[in-house]
């Protein structure tokens, strides 16, 4: 698979303290630019950008996929297994809540993936993935 571009993903969230505390410390993101409504971290070489905005509905709604229910929209990071591991790990130590537990899905199928859902403290919600065999990222 070829070397891929960061992206960048402005985000809304209530509370920078919070955010700051909950990118920086439990997800480990290190901190960029910042300034009074806005703050740049680095999600595994991106860049999002948590902007500070009034009180507003984080998920809009949910999905079925493999028997639980997606909140959507969410965005997150695919990571090698290890490093996918040590992230669940790091959340659970953290106390993080899952809205769905670090699991395997679709086990044995095409697109077997490990897969985490969670929320930050403004209500954004996070998937992050992992697969063992990466060349199933697109499969069908």
């Amino acid at each position: 698979m070829p070397a891929l571009a960061p992206f960048h993903f402005a985000f809304p969230v209530h509370d920078l303290d919070a955010a700051r505390h909950f990118y920086g410390t439990v997800l480990g993101c290190r901190e960029g630019r910042s300034d009074r409504d806005w703050i740049d971290f680095n999600l595994y070489g991106h860049q999002i950008v948590a902007h500070r905005v009034g009180a507003r509905d984080a998920v809009a709604g949910h999905n079925p996929v493999d028997g639980h229910e997606v909140p959507v929209p969410h965005f997150g990071v695919v990571l090698p297994p290890a490093d996918w591991q040590a992230l669940a790990d790091r959340l659970r130590a953290a106390s993080v809540g899952f809205v769905i537990e670090p699991h395997t899905r679709f086990p044995g199928e095409p697109g077997e993936q490990s897969t985490m859902f969670f929320h930050d403290p403004s209500g954004n919600a996070l998937e992050f993935k992992a697969f063992a065999d990466l060349d199933q990222l697109f499969a069908k």
